[in-house]
């Protein structure tokens, strides 16, 4: 009998090596010869249509998806080897064992319960890998739904500059923290960010947080 399918949310602070778990945990999968189908939000433009990994390593996705787009519709597509543009379509895809989802928080909450659907209902599991909170400690509203219907919650560690514990993201422009703006704007060469622990980020912000704002 096939395991029941779940949804696990690997949640960690900027450079916690999320993209390159989920490399990982493609390539897993492919070596016992199982088919996975990739995802990415397309307001995630860092790469394009590809997952990046701070390691060098890149990977095209499957699933490059709009936040009014169906999630669960793109899937079933995908995984059936439905192609729109095709003139014969692949009538013999093979089975898909998981679909691993990057940069999880840009997701509107309608598309993280179809990734619920997805797990319970198609029996496929998914692996949603993100950020939790932004860089004024507010919850995305993607990882704010993960965190409350995952079946399975886990962060994924790294270190702050201070050597403790990274628990927030700070964002940089022009090499200084600031702690305005759109809660959204993707990492590259006017926005950066630096994992926090609590205390630096205190330090930095001079003590403010979401709800001083």
């Amino acid at each position: 009998m096939r395991a029941v399918a779940k949804l696990y949310f690997r949640y960690g602070a900027m450079n916690s090596g999320k993209s390159t778990a989920l490399l990982q945990a493609a390539y897993n999968y492919e070596e016992r010869g199982q088919r996975v189908v990739l995802a990415k939000p397309s307001v995630d433009t860092k790469g394009d249509a590809q997952i990046v990994s701070r390691l060098g390593v890149t990977r095209e996705v499957e699933m490059l998806v709009g936040k009014n787009e169906n999630l669960r519709d793109v899937f079933l597509n995908v995984a059936s080897g439905v192609d729109p543009n095709a003139l014969v379509q692949n009538l013999a895809a093979k089975p898909v064992s998981a679909l691993l989802v990057d940069e999880a928080q840009f997701f509107t909450p309608k598309q993280v319960d179809d990734m619920f659907r997805i797990a319970v209902l198609d029996n496929v599991p998914v692996l949603a890998y993100g950020i939790r909170t932004d860089f004024q400690t507010i919850a995305f509203p993607g990882a704010r739904r993960l965190l409350e219907i995952a079946h399975s919650v886990e962060e994924l560690k790294t270190i702050c500059r201070c050597g403790k514990k990274a628990v927030f993201n700070g964002r940089k422009v022009d090499d200084r923290f600031v702690f305005d703006g759109d809660q959204v704007a993707i990492d590259g060469v006017a926005v950066t960010y630096e994992s926090l622990c609590g205390n630096c980020y205190l330090e930095e912000s001079r003590g403010r947080l979401s709800s001083d704002h």
